[in-house]
């Protein structure tokens, strides 16, 4: 859900900006006075002007550790980017596991940094009703990259589905200008071979393969997954869920839009996502899928995997050369991995979740309106995440330092600097040496530039799931204040309801016969009532704005 809770007074103001266009002017709020908020700032800062500080500025910001290239103070990203722009970042580090939680703590308590990146739609919406984020829709005229790439790929669309009540939206998400199908399934070919068996093209087939494999191999689960903690099923249902109609995992939201329907309707209660669970549920009877693959750390995933105990898991490209290949190669030299394409399901030949090409974004801590430098704060944002300059440094770094480009103009690693296996055998590493491509500030972009770092078989796969339709984009549904605060109460039962029975059904530890029971659990817990508000919100805003 991407509704969020202020003045419903500002509807007809704001949505009226909003649907001016991100690619034209917007004024600032009214009220807004940003004269004293402007030491640092550029002057003239526009779109493919390199954004330098007029003064030293530094700004906080919360960091996503990611385990694999754990955070180094002496990373070349970090001198560079100062150097570049007369800014230096001051990160508050949080690990990877406990992002969201330690996120979500900070704001609540006022101590959040000003920055705070790696917030995926709808995730901003809890932090809205108490004030501690910026509605950063109201300051876009600072950010003339981000409305020009929004202009130019017909994002007003897909940034409508961030817009509230007030016509405003309160997080700065990553742009793609095109689709971007980022996971799957990574599957041991070479096992196939060995059966006589092609790579499945739908769930159906992937079922067959995977009794065959259990055939061969009785003692072993042909698949063991990853990403089920803290979400069960985190990726595997984003994907799975997509395809049956009713988006699970770290897709999940209470409400799914049912272009059949032209409604909403209660995820966790749809037909849809039960097919899903069944599915599943199937192969963890049949004992082809390992019943752990919901709680277990990643690294017992991998280590099932490399060991040879397993023959399928969840991917996305970075995962697939950098965690698997190495130690399953190590182990079997003669093992082959592929990240196949998503199996197709119910919905036909479609691109799985994300239905937009929103990624990840930014929330501004309210506090930063009160910096003196809040105007460069908002420009260096607008250069580092959004231009094009500022995307390509961010993913590849220095040219003749960490890359080079062919004859062609296309990015590759310089001579001893490895990437996702771009440069196998090379002494350093962009992510892990220098700190590029780090998924805190290299995402969105070009098409061009997303697949400067895709190996052959990942633009494959993409031309692959790029053929296929995209679902159409959910239409605007923003709550009123009351409405907010009264499903503000009754969305986190809800879910925390649907993810501990959707555990239960696919384990077998509830049968589904009681699915019935099961939903009518949720209706007592208000998800009709929640979900009719939803509803009655979506016609509101189709009658005030068409």
């Amino acid at each position: 859900m991407y509704q969020m809770n202020r003045r419903t007074a500002l509807i007809t103001i704001g949505t009226a900006l909003a649907l001016a266009g991100c690619g034209t002017d917007e004024p600032e709020k009214k009220g807004d006075d940003l004269s004293a908020k402007r030491d640092g700032a550029m002057a003239n800062f526009a779109v493919g002007t390199q954004f330098a500080a007029t003064a030293p500025v530094s700004f906080s910001l919360l960091y996503n550790n990611h385990s694999f290239y754990p955070i180094k103070n002496d990373w070349l990203f970090w001198s560079e980017l100062t150097k570049r722009t007369n800014t230096t970042l001051v990160p508050s580090v949080v690990p990877l596991s406990d992002y969201e939680s330690k996120r979500s703590l900070m704001i609540g308590a006022g101590d959040a940094p000003l920055i705070i990146p790696k917030t995926y739609p709808g995730q901003e919406t809890s932090f809205v009703a108490s004030g501690a984020i910026l509605p950063v829709s109201d300051y876009l005229d600072l950010m003339p990259n981000f409305k020009d790439k929004v202009a130019k790929w017909n994002l007003g669309p897909d940034l409508d589905t961030l817009r509230q009540s007030d016509g405003r939206f309160y997080l700065l998400p990553g742009l793609h200008e095109g689709y971007w199908v980022e996971y799957s399934l990574a599957m041991r070919t070479d096992i196939l071979e060995e059966l006589g068996l092609e790579i499945p093209t739908t769930w159906d087939e992937l079922h067959t393969v995977l009794k065959a494999m259990k055939a061969k191999y009785p003692d072993q689960y042909p698949m063991s997954d990853r990403w089920g903690v803290p979400t069960p099923g985190g990726a595997l249902l984003r994907v799975l869920g997509s395809q049956f109609g009713a988006p699970g995992g770290w897709a999940y939201q209470n409400a799914t839009w049912d272009p059949k329907a032209q409604k909403f309707a209660f995820t966790g209660a749809m037909e849809q996502y039960k097919q899903a669970l069944t599915y599943l549920h199937t192969l963890v009877a049949e004992k082809l899928l390992d019943p752990e693959s919901f709680t277990q750390p990643d690294d017992m995933a991998i280590q099932k995997l490399a060991s040879g105990k397993s023959f399928v898991i969840s991917t996305n490209a970075q995962t697939l050369v950098n965690e698997y290949r190495p130690p399953l190669a190590e182990a079997n030299p003669r093992a082959k991995l592929v990240k196949i394409p998503v199996p197709i399901g119910p919905m036909g030949p479609i691109k799985p979740d994300p239905k937009t090409r929103l990624e990840n974004g930014i929330m501004i801590s309210k506090k930063a309106l009160d910096s003196k430098n809040f105007v460069a704060m908002m420009q260096f944002i607008d250069w580092l995440w959004y231009s094009d300059a500022g995307q390509a440094f961010a993913k590849w770094g220095i040219d003749g330092v960490t890359t080079t480009k062919d004859g062609s103009g296309k990015y590759k690693p310089a001579s001893d600097v490895d990437f996702i296996g771009l440069n196998p055998g090379a002494p350093k590493h962009l992510q892990k040496d220098f700190g590029f491509s780090n998924g805190v500030f290299a995402y969105g972009g070009s098409t061009e530039l997303l697949q400067s770092t895709f190996s052959e078989e990942e633009v494959a796969f993409q031309k692959t799931m790029n053929a296929r339709t995209a679902l159409p984009v959910e239409p605007p549904h923003p709550l009123t204040d009351a409405e907010r605060e009264q499903a503000t109460l009754w969305e986190t039962p809800l879910k925390d309801h649907v993810t501990q029975n959707t555990l239960k059904f696919i384990l077998g530890n509830r049968d589904l016969g009681e699915w019935d029971a099961y939903v009518k659990e949720l209706e007592a817990q208000n998800s009709k009532a929640y979900i009719d508000m939803v509803n009655a919100a979506y016609e509101r805003y189709k009658k005030q704005h068409g």
